[in-house]
């Protein structure tokens, strides 16, 4: 009965397999041109290149080697398709969250030139670069609120900043769930959820709208390729049909400028909330990531028929959804403690949670750091400065920790020593990614989840444009053998992997302890 029902189930959807792929292809424009593996970089902790201890968009500039060196054949390094660059803009603080001026860099990080000069260089090599676009808060010092503070300090509701915040007044009653801070002189309350410095808009206001706009065009005019959306759901305080409303309709107006748009949206919250926001842009997989999410627990000689069930069900749900959704899987980011905390390299885990997520379908995001093992938790402390620590390089880069950093143990290795060693996570980072990016069915094709009794071993057939691949995964301490005649209608001549080792003879795949095979 188990082989009857996985024939029917294979048959049906490779049947639909290659009219669905090449409809989302000719339909949206996500799946060929986004369908990418991102690496974010918290700026200030990347790398520095004038000695004062803060990473800037030079020192980024000076590692492109590392991150695509545009030469996809030498190995060298790590590949990734595109760059998410923590926000940029001006701010007081070191995390930049609370832009005072959506149209200067940050002194600290560089120059407009600077940007322009690695946008040029990602173009060149087929990297994407986005920016982090903070928009539901502003700082305090930004123009616009002092303008606000003045129009109600003059008691002057004509004035166009006058309800550029959402604000109540001195007597009224805070909403429950929300913070609102007061003004100096009695003057009314402001909402700031996240801070008393991070006073929040008012997307009610057609023109704090028509703003946003104009800023998001600047930065696409320059030739950013999109944006990664900081706190989508509070756009809104709680109102997530008013929420999607408003980046509905903003999508929009960023698809007249640029119809091939990246964007990505922070829906921290599980699949049922943010697949109603996938009407207007992908959102990151929170359910994914971290010591809980399905990654890491499949890593940990999980079962992959689960895990693969499970990708098969958000497929589904997301597609119903909007066809051109992707999946935005990831382990970690500067807001959730690392990777290498719950995922050790000593055992394999941390690389074969790789393998899990970067040979999935959609856009994986990796956090700068995760491929060497950087360390760093949020802890006793409570700070986020703690997730944000400098890169590891070894090779004298004077990047240094964040301003309220506390975390002291020690990473076990640099970029410069991982290069110097054999079989490394680095290594490993470098040929998934590579894997990845020769077999694009995995990236972008009509996802088939299968079904291997008796076995924690399991995978997945991927197809696009015709052409079918086979992903499996072994996250056991023990070899296993697959009887791939399960799979109706699909042979298979050629395997790669990684891992410690795997062989394809006639319809039975053997893979041997944490290993991955993708077989065409």
């Amino acid at each position: 009965m188990k082989r009857f029902a996985l024939f029917l189930l294979a048959l049906m959807l490779l049947c639909t397999s290659s009219f669905a792929s090449e409809a989302l292809d000719k339909e949206g424009l996500n799946m060929e041109n986004n369908s990418r593996v991102f690496y974010e970089i918290f700026v200030g902790s990347f790398s520095d290149s004038d000695g004062d201890g803060i990473g800037d968009l030079r020192g980024i500039i000076n590692r492109m080697d590392y991150l695509n060196d545009g030469d996809p054949a030498s190995g060298k390094s790590l590949g990734i398709e595109g760059i998410w660059l923590t926000p940029i803009f001006a701010s007081p603080t070191y995390h930049k969250y609370d832009a005072t001026d959506y149209y200067k860099i940050d002194a600290t990080f560089g120059t407009l030139e600077d940007l322009k000069e690695l946008i040029d260089i990602c173009h060149q090599r087929d990297v994407k670069l986005i920016i982090d676009l903070p928009l539901n808060h502003t700082g305090t010092d930004h123009r616009w609120f002092r303008n606000f503070f003045n129009a109600h300090l003059m008691h002057n509701p004509n004035n166009d900043y006058y309800d550029f915040y959402t604000w109540l007044e001195p007597d009224a009653v805070i909403p429950a769930g929300r913070h609102f801070t007061k003004m100096r002189n009695n003057l009314g309350l402001y909402e700031s959820n996240f801070s008393d410095s991070m006073p929040e808009l008012n997307f009610d206001n057609d023109k704090v709208r028509r703003a946003v706009v104009d800023v998001a065009a600047y930065w696409l005019d320059l030739g950013v390729d999109g944006f990664r959306f900081d706190a989508a759901k509070y756009i809104y305080f709680g109102e997530h049909d008013k929420n999607t409303e408003f980046w509905t309709w903003y999508m929009d107006e960023l698809k007249k400028i640029n119809p091939y748009v990246y964007t990505v949206g922070e829906v921290w919250d599980g699949d049922g909330i943010t697949s109603r926001y996938l009407k207007a842009f992908n959102c990151f997989h929170f359910s994914t990531a971290m010591a809980e999410g399905i990654i890491s627990k499949t890593a940990a000689q999980g079962d992959v028929n689960k895990f693969v069930l499970t990708v098969q069900k958000y497929q589904d749900a997301i597609h119903a959804e909007n066809p051109e959704a992707m999946d935005i899987m990831f382990l970690a980011n500067h807001d959730t403690d690392r990777a290498a905390g719950f995922l050790s390299m000593s055992n394999g885990r941390a690389q074969v949670a790789a393998s899990l997520y970067l040979l999935s379908p959609g856009s994986p995001f990796m956090y700068y750091g995760e491929e060497i093992g950087l360390r760093g938790s949020r802890g006793g402390e409570n700070t986020d400065a703690n997730r944000r620590l400098a890169m590891v390089w070894g090779d004298g880069d004077t990047v240094k920790d964040p301003v309220g950093s506390t975390y002291t143990k020690q990473t076990p290795y640099s970029v410069k020593d991982l290069e110097s060693m054999g079989s490394t996570i680095l290594q490993h980072y470098r040929k998934v990614i590579a894997l990845r990016k020769a077999n694009p069915e995995i990236a972008r094709g009509t996802y088939t989840a299968l079904s291997f009794p008796d076995t924690k071993a399991g995978g997945f057939l991927c197809t696009w444009n015709g052409s079918t691949v086979g992903v499996f995964h072994n996250t056991t301490e023990k070899t296993q053998t697959l009887d791939l005649s399960l799979i109706p209608d699909v042979s298979f001549t050629q395997l790669s992997f990684v891992g410690t080792g795997a062989t394809l003879e006639g319809t039975l795949l053997t893979l041997e302890a944490q290993t991955s095979a993708v077989l065409r």
